[in-house]
């Protein structure tokens, strides 16, 4: 089959079923991410990865195995909507992009945004592209919906509704084991918050490890954002997706994001987890044993949710 990159070189566009990788210019390497295209004139959709190193399939070496962003794209292609999923610059596939993967700013995600809708647009002639942010990713999106031009709109799945730094906040607290730390991690989260640089000698190590200086000009870029205050001023359409049984981000997040965004769709689906698999009340290790199953399908309503909302907007 004839790349996608390659045919456009050759003038004869993107073929039907267009599947493979794709490169977009990054600072210092090419970002890297995989094209699935049912169709020539399929809508697409831009999946932005969630927090740390997530890669394009949704799974990470610290132990996430589910593969909830292939299993969308494969998903969203058998119903005609096209996806590109992509590695984020520093990591994986984009590990050339960048030297050093955590020396960057949520404005730096918002450029290779840019650049990606850019390629798609090149490449594909979508007039606009849909942005899905999982997770951080949302974020992401959200930022990216005020600086990037010819967006169709955007699809917020499992997106904290509060500035990030209260979601770590609460995240730390609902394990008892960390009390100890609890007053120094809330001394560096309103610092970091406050745009100012925290010194972590002195920390016992898991809060060292936590806000490195290596990640702490990320922290200090993400903090202070409201997603809510995002959100309101976005005229696009907007979807919001929730799992229930989500460990991460919570019901209520989505719920403020919605109230923020009257016009917006809100989506909240029943037994559906973080990492978008069907899980029971059995509590949280039954739970977390899904962020390890690649083998276990997306909960029902995923897929359809956000295909119903790309076709009916």
């Amino acid at each position: 089959m004839i790349s996608a990159v390659l045919a456009t070189m050759l003038g004869l566009g993107i073929p039907t079923q267009a599947n493979g990788d794709i490169e977009a210019p990054g600072p210092n390497g090419p970002l890297r991410g995989t094209m699935n295209l049912p169709a020539k004139d399929a809508p697409i959709i831009l999946m932005i990865p969630g927090s740390g190193p997530t890669d394009r399939d949704g799974n990470s070496p610290l132990g996430v195995r589910a593969a909830p962003y292939r299993l969308l794209a494969e998903g969203l292609a058998v119903q005609g909507i096209g996806s590109l999923r992509i590695d984020k610059r520093g990591m994986f596939g984009s590990q050339g992009a960048v030297i050093d993967a955590n020396a960057v700013t949520i404005d730096d995600y918002v450029r290779d945004i840019g650049a990606w809708v850019d390629l798609i647009r090149t490449q594909t002639g979508a007039k606009c592209v849909w942005l899905l942010g999982h997770s951080e990713g949302g974020l992401v999106a959200l930022t990216s919906a005020a600086k990037v031009e010819h967006l169709c709109g955007l699809i917020l799945v499992a997106t904290a509704g509060r500035p990030l730094g209260d979601v770590l906040k609460e995240q730390l607290h609902a394990n008892p084991a960390n009390a100890p730390l609890m007053r120094a991690a809330n001394q560096a989260i309103d610092e970091l918050s406050a745009g100012r640089a925290v010194d972590v000698a002195n920390f016992p190590p898991e809060l060292a490890r936590l806000f490195s200086p290596s990640v702490q000009e990320f922290l200090i870029s993400t903090f202070p954002l409201d997603p809510a205050v995002l959100v309101g001023k976005i005229a696009k359409p907007i979807l919001i997706m929730q799992g229930e049984r989500d460990l991460q981000v919570s019901v209520a997040d989505a719920e403020r994001l919605a109230r923020a965004a009257p016009s917006a769709t809100l989506v909240i689906l029943p037994d559906t987890n973080h990492v978008l698999k069907q899980v029971g009340s059995g509590g949280r290790n039954p739970n977390l044993a899904t962020y390890g199953a690649d083998d276990l399908p997306l909960a029902p309503g995923v897929v359809d949710s956000i295909a119903r909302f790309v076709r009916s907007s």
